[in-house]
């Protein structure tokens, strides 16, 4: 299920003004038990891990840490469930933004494997 509208709000609040959200998706701190939420979100200038509120892993509260744009986020490690590593940490995510991880990689590192927008004027 996509990130919301509200939550990407949320996301861009927390963001330097002028940042662009591209692409926003939540990940779990691996050995959390489940419990440390985090949401992920890549502009054409940063990839910004924002620690979300403890009663609700939807909602960002703060920036936990902020990595250049040229940070890759893949590849996707399988395992018992879908990790990438950012810096020191790994996260796990969800099956269902596996392909974000890699559309956030291929517009960082080869545009040109990315597929034209079918809706540019939308």
């Amino acid at each position: 299920m996509p990130v919301t509208a509200a939550v990407r709000e949320r996301c861009r609040s927390l963001l330097p003004p002028g940042e662009e959200l591209h692409y926003v998706f939540p990940v779990t701190l691996v050995g959390s038990g489940g419990v440390a939420h985090y949401i992920v979100v890549v502009t054409g200038l940063s990839v910004t891990v924002m620690a979300t509120k403890v009663f609700s892993h939807n909602e960002p509260a703060v920036v936990w840490a902020r990595y250049p744009r040229r940070t890759r986020l893949g590849p996707v490690r399988p395992g018992e469930g879908p990790t990438i590593r950012l810096g020191d940490t790994v996260f796990e995510v969800d099956d269902e933004y596996v392909a974000v991880v890699g559309a956030a990689d291929t517009e960082a590192f080869s545009p040109g494997d990315l597929p034209k927008d079918p809706l540019p004027d939308l």
